[in-house]
């Protein structure tokens, strides 16, 4: 199982501020656990490169952009549009992340590699069409999603989000498009308000939103229950051409930001699955990019779990 690596040290350089959990050693954690796993080395390495702002149009707003670009240009220290912190080269580094995982959409669509994993930053899934927030820039899983279709003629995609926090962007994105299909479990109540079970998409996009909201404490069986038992029957209608996974590791326990009990055995298994579903209808392409996880420790551990998984290993 041939894996592609997108882990570039600009990704460093996004620095919200001292004591800010979405922090540079984020990026430091899960290379450093990939390295000491002996997994660097056998893993082809797909480059950075920077997002255009047609490529950006195809999720977010132009006004949202421009705002985005001002609003960093111009030193501030949040986005004026929600809870974002920034630094002097943030926007670069949102554009790179962005565009590195575009690249790593053509390295698998193309077949040059089975599937890919991304550790960028900032990370992406909150930000909607038209607001950064919630420690995103750009949707950096939204734009891989759109862009497969726009150069690849991708028909249909599956975006599956672990994250502890509802992926209130991606779904807003895709809110009404039949194209993509959203599968989110999320604690609930919990940031940032979203996910109901009964957000279930509109218009075209009636049914293909599918939303799992757990208490405080939910584990494996809650869960890995959840995409045995929902996500799985769905794909058999839905037949995605891609998979797509927003990985958050901040659902495991002992994340300072989240009150989920997933281990790492239980990414895998997550990976497995989801890889699984990528076999059957997708000619096995899969594309992961990191979301949140905020305890180092727990973020490099459960990053390695999740690439030995994709690997096959």
């Amino acid at each position: 199982m041939i894996t592609a690596l997108l882990a570039d040290p600009i990704y460093r350089r996004h620095v919200p501020g001292l004591g800010h959990p979405e922090r540079p050693e984020r990026f430091d954690a899960v290379w450093l656990g990939l390295e000491k796993a002996g997994l660097t080395g056998l893993m082809p390495r797909i480059a950075p490169r920077a997002a255009s702002d047609d490529e950006l149009a195809a999720c977010h707003t132009r006004a949202y952009i421009a705002t985005a670009r001002a609003d960093i240009a111009r030193g501030y220290g949040a986005l004026s549009t929600g809870d974002t912190d920034i630094s002097a080269e943030s926007l670069e580094v949102a554009l790179q992340a962005a565009g590195g995982v575009l690249n790593a959409v053509d390295a698998v669509v193309e077949r040059r590699v089975q599937n890919a994993f991304c550790v960028v930053r900032p990370p992406g899934h909150h930000a909607t069409r038209a607001r950064g927030m919630g420690f995103c820039i750009f949707n950096n899983v939204a734009l891989a999603a759109r862009y497969a279709q726009k150069r690849h003629g991708i028909d249909r995609v599956l975006i599956a989000d672990w994250d502890v926090h509802h992926g209130n962007g991606t779904q807003d994105i895709f809110y009404a498009d039949g194209s993509v299909y959203f599968f989110s479990t999320h604690q609930s109540p919990w940031y940032p308000g979203t996910g109901r079970a009964e957000e279930t998409g509109e218009g075209a996009g009636r049914g293909t939103t599918r939303n799992c909201p757990f208490a405080a404490g939910a584990g494996r069986a809650e869960i890995l229950g959840a995409f045995q038992d929902r996500l799985l029957p769905a794909v058999q209608d839905f037949r995605p051409d891609l998979v797509l996974i927003s990985a958050g590791f901040d659902s495991r326990e002992g994340d300072p930001l989240g009150r989920f009990m997933l281990s790492d055995q239980d990414f895998a298994d997550l990976t497995t699955l989801l890889m699984e579903i990528a076999d059957e209808h997708a000619g096995g392409r899969l594309v992961s990019v990191l979301e949140g996880g905020y305890n180092l420790s727990g973020l490099a551990s459960a990053a390695v779990a999740h690439v030995q998984a994709l690997r096959g290993v």
